[in-house]
């Protein structure tokens, strides 16, 4: 399958959960991430602020807000089709932008991706070897290009999202975790190719 007609299977999945359902898990994923050793030692966090039917990461950007770690979030600019990564000391900063999804003003302080110690990325759909489908602007693989050091990679996913393998490109980008509702999946080089699981 091309990744076009992946990522509108997943989508449907995705969208087809209902709001009871969503928060559930929204619920469940929080705290699994909140657990990670990868996430408790972070004191700089790349976050994305989420959009329709995406697990949810207000909670989390309140959550980092509140313990004092540094919040980034990426900004949309169009003109030259890139993401821009601003800090934020508030979710008040926070407003509608490139397609109505919610990011930092354009005076939020600009700050250099190799800041975070832990990076979490979107995306429609995973594998369990770090596979990922956005929404097919490439903008992730293009921000992601310019890391001069290794940083976890982390996505956020519901079960539903998770597909048995995604075609990836020279370009595409492997998330090293996978935080879902039901599990932990790292994913990165030198790990089991199948994904190494933990359950709670």
């Amino acid at each position: 399958m091309d990744k076009s007609l992946l990522r509108r299977i997943a989508l449907k999945r995705r969208e087809s959960l209902s709001l009871t359902e969503r928060e559930e898990k929204n619920q469940l994923i929080f705290q699994r991430l909140i657990s990670l050793r990868e996430f408790q030692t972070a004191g700089v966090v790349l976050c994305y602020a989420s959009f329709r039917s995406e697990v949810d990461t207000f909670r989390l950007i309140e959550y980092l807000l509140n313990t004092g770690r540094r919040t980034l979030l990426p900004r949309v600019n169009p003109s030259i089709r890139e993401l821009e990564i601003r800090e934020i000391r508030s979710l008040q900063e926070l407003q509608k932008g490139y397609m109505g999804i919610p990011e930092p003003a354009p005076t939020a302080p600009l700050r250099d991706l190799n800041l975070s110690d832990i990076i979490i990325i979107p995306g429609i759909a995973f594998d369990r070897r770090g596979g990922r489908i956005g929404y097919g602007a490439g903008y992730y693989d293009k921000l992601l290009s310019g890391l001069r050091r290794p940083i976890p990679l982390v996505g956020l996913a519901y079960d539903e999202q998770l597909l048995k393998e995604i075609p990836i490109e020279a370009h595409d980008r492997r998330v090293d975790i996978i935080v879902t509702e039901k599990e932990v999946i790292y994913c990165g080089s030198g790990k089991d190719q199948r994904g190494c699981k933990t359950h709670s």
